[in-house]
């Protein structure tokens, strides 16, 4: 029979080899999370090196707003006289409060904000957030590979998520089992 002191021994071995075992399996998977989230952390501070800043518009009134097919035309022409490139519009982004509209395009991830209200090109640049968030949270992986539904994205997250919350629950057992078992 084992004393009790002898089974909080064995629980702090226990959690030692679950925190080093999965510390050791997922440490390129933990860097990659941390090093993409501290650069998604920094995306609207960088100088827009990783985002372009958002700018306002002459006016928020929507009312004063040129039509959306117009305001389409002029930032693919934006895009093709800045950059020389034709591209397909993949979404919009309104920025009601600022009277702006930023033209998401699927070549190379650039982007084209517009003066709603004028049409005037207020910036041309390039998002890098964007693939740095698929880089974040696995969905990279699943426009690789095609796999369907985001089941990568959802199975990556799980993973990480569930690992750290052992990482946490270890962790705090690996700092207080000793100093518990000091006190007995």
């Amino acid at each position: 029979m084992s004393t009790r002191r002898q089974q909080q021994a064995r629980i702090i071995r226990k959690a030692r080899y679950l925190h080093r075992v999965s510390g050791i399996s997922l440490f390129v998977f933990f860097f990659i999370m941390a090093v993409t989230g501290i650069l998604l952390g920094w995306k609207k501070h960088s100088g827009e090196l990783i985002m372009p800043d958002t700018y306002a518009g002459t006016t928020d009134e929507m009312t004063r707003w040129l039509p959306l097919d117009t305001l389409s035309l002029l930032a693919t022409e934006a895009l093709y006289q800045d950059a020389g490139v034709l591209s397909e519009i993949d979404r919009i982004d309104v920025r009601a409060g600022k009277g702006s509209m930023k033209f998401l395009f699927k070549h190379q991830r650039l982007e084209v904000q517009l003066d709603a209200a004028t049409g005037k090109t207020l910036s041309v640049g390039r998002r890098h957030n964007d693939w740095i968030e698929q880089v974040h949270d696995g969905s990279i992986i699943d426009d690789w590979l095609g796999v369907p539904y985001g089941l990568f994205k959802v199975f990556y997250n799980t993973l990480m998520g569930a690992a750290l919350v052992l990482f946490t629950v270890t962790g705090f057992w690996l700092w207080y089992g000793p100093k518990r078992m000091k006190k007995r």
